[in-house]
């Protein structure tokens, strides 16, 4: 499991993983968004041809997650499911099964169009908008909230955002990330059967980009599985104290590497673009 990312928010302690989750230290929970689960199933229904080993190797990472974090609650921000219900639907329910005491909270999103009943025999927790706890609140889709100065800070999902890199020459290479503005933040999609969308970030907020891990998964204009000379600030390292479920910690809650750092990063890591 890749060591992940340390970053905080008033006053809280989150973990950014490089498997497109993170983890909530203070409430002990699993925070993700766009898992779809069943689009694969849904797309092999209509006639194209999507192997089912890309959805169990996501229910698999959801696995080694958890055993890795330890959660006590996964805080799933939309878009858990894909569609109508199929048989890979119900190889979740079966992998549900193993973990009767972790608790799943699911604020729904525009594919999350189950049966009521179908999620309360699954034990799932529904809420149909926003979820409140504590400083911060979840809802799927942030254009639908009226931002106020008195609001909690958001995490949202649906827009699957990615972050574009410019090396040399007109290469360039496109990779989910992690967005934090000054009152909500976009979590990338954790369903690798899904795509991204390119954000322009204003200069006052926090990207992170989620390297692949080696294979090349998410790299694009033939970059390959090498490192990739690019500026940006900060990449989880090794040399940190162990934090929580095993998770990589800093006194000071950054990594070793340096601001203006133009070296090659790592495949499977966070890497911090502003």
């Amino acid at each position: 499991m890749q060591p992940a990312f340390p970053h905080r928010i008033r006053g809280q302690q989150l973990w950014l993983s490089p498997h497109r989750c993170l983890f909530w230290e203070e409430e002990r929970s699993l925070i993700l968004s766009d898992l779809h689960f069943g689009k694969t199933g849904h797309f092999r229904k209509a006639g194209i041809a999507v192997p089912q080993s890309v959805y169990r190797e996501d229910l698999l990472r959801l696995l080694s997650l958890i055993q890795y974090f330890q959660p006590r609650q996964l805080l799933v921000v939309g878009d858990l499911f894909h569609s109508r219900e199929n048989k890979e639907l119900d190889l979740f329910r079966r992998w549900r099964d193993d973990f009767p005491d972790l608790a799943i909270r699911l604020i729904l999103g525009n594919h999350d169009i189950l049966h009521e009943g179908w999620y309360e025999a699954a034990g799932i927790t529904v809420s149909q908008q926003v979820l409140r706890m504590g400083e911060f609140a979840f809802i799927h889709d942030i254009t639908e909230w009226a931002p106020s100065p008195e609001a909690p800070y958001f995490f949202s999902g649906h827009l699957h955002p990615g972050i574009r890199i410019r090396g040399m020459g007109k290469q360039s290479l496109q990779f989910p990330c992690f967005y934090f503005g000054g009152q909500y933040a976009v979590l990338p999609a954790f369903g690798k059967f899904t795509g991204t969308v390119s954000i322009d970030p204003p200069p006052d907020s926090n990207v992170f980009a989620i390297l692949p891990p080696s294979g090349g998964e998410g790299f694009r204009s033939g970059a390959g599985e090498r490192g990739w000379p690019v500026r940006g600030r900060q990449h989880a390292g090794s040399d940190q104290q162990a934090g929580p479920g095993g998770v990589n910690r800093e006194e000071h809650g950054t990594s070793h590497g340096k601001r203006g750092n133009r070296g090659p990063f790592g495949a499977g890591s966070i890497f911090q673009i502003q």
